[in-house]
């Protein structure tokens, strides 16, 4: 095989109280990627469509930069070219450079004869990250390339793996079309919380991964709190506290912010409230002349996979 494509999914990240740790992938939206082999050891991108802006050298490029990752650790010298497609656009807060990333690894190892597991792949698409954002992240990319709800418990060593979830849970997606730099986001955290904040944040991840496990949707909405990053980066996206408040009185189980904004999600368990949220949310934007893109997902549980 000298060809493969192959598509890695958007996700959301942190995922209310597991900042950098927590993520889940979304069905339907990410990046599509084509890779062939090449006769050289050079890496090429011919083109990127579906986003504007993002560079083609393969020094930056984190699609490139990851499968570059890949080969050193194999020690091998190989030379693909690649075209990408991405329906998500970049600065989303819904990984997409995270889902460059993984599908570039993903395909090469294909390509490759598969000589990693997907869990292996995971340092090499966090090079990616670090190529966009100057931290390894792996929120992002563990999710996309495992698929379902996924944890981060270490990054040194690395351990990362995927947990049980409802089959009926739905994520409501809105993303406002106004621009939150991540390096905004990052910069007004404190760098020093209160204990008893900290344990209340750490309850909530307990109980939220155990509404997961127990398919318990009460548990879940309890547990969907993050009195740490969201009181600070909610800041940033216009009228945050009334978007919430409305789709929390339309029966979402919570709502919060997806990575660093300016997209955010809501989690349900029913079709009628989910298409509720996301109609009576986005006219709410639009009716203060934001425009936004809104969509409804089902937890994408396959992650990166290859299509025809």
């Amino acid at each position: 095989m000298d060809t493969v494509k192959v598509f890695a999914p958007a996700t959301v990240a942190n995922v209310g109280c597991g900042y950098d740790v927590l993520g889940f992938a979304l069905e339907g939206y990410g990046d599509e990627l084509t890779l062939t082999r090449r006769a050289d050891d050079q890496l090429v991108i011919k083109a990127i469509t579906g986003a504007s802006g993002i560079p083609l050298d393969p020094a930056t490029n984190v699609a490139t930069v990851s499968i570059r990752a890949l080969l050193q650790e194999l020690g091998v010298s190989a030379g693909f070219e690649m075209t990408i497609h991405k329906n998500i656009s970049p600065g989303s807060g819904l990984g997409s450079s995270a889902s460059s990333s993984a599908a570039a690894v993903f395909a090469a190892n294909e390509l490759l004869g598969r000589p990693f597991t997907r869990q292996q792949l995971v340092p090499f698409a966090m090079k990616g990250e670090e190529a966009a954002s100057a931290k390894p992240h792996a929120d992002n990319v563990t999710p996309s390339l495992l698929g379902g709800f996924t944890i981060v418990r270490s990054y040194d060593p690395l351990d990362v793996f995927a947990i049980p979830f409802p089959s009926g849970l739905q994520a409501v997606i809105i993303f406002p079309q106004v621009e939150v730099k991540t390096s905004d986001a990052k910069k007004i955290l404190k760098k020093q919380i209160n204990l008893s904040d900290a344990v209340t944040q750490w309850g909530n991840v307990a109980g939220l991964i155990s509404g997961l496990f127990l398919s318990d949707f009460d548990l879940i909405g309890r547990s969907l709190q993050d009195v740490i990053i969201e009181p600070v980066r909610s800041i940033l996206i216009p009228s945050y506290d009334e978007a919430k408040q409305l789709a929390l009185a339309l029966g979402a189980l919570g709502y919060t912010i997806s990575g660093s904004g300016p997209s955010m999600f809501a989690l349900t368990q029913h079709a009628s409230v989910a298409v509720a949220i996301r109609d009576q949310v986005s006219a709410f934007y639009r009716s203060r002349d934001i425009e936004v893109i809104s969509f409804i997902s089902s937890i994408n549980a396959n992650g990166t996979v290859v299509i025809p």
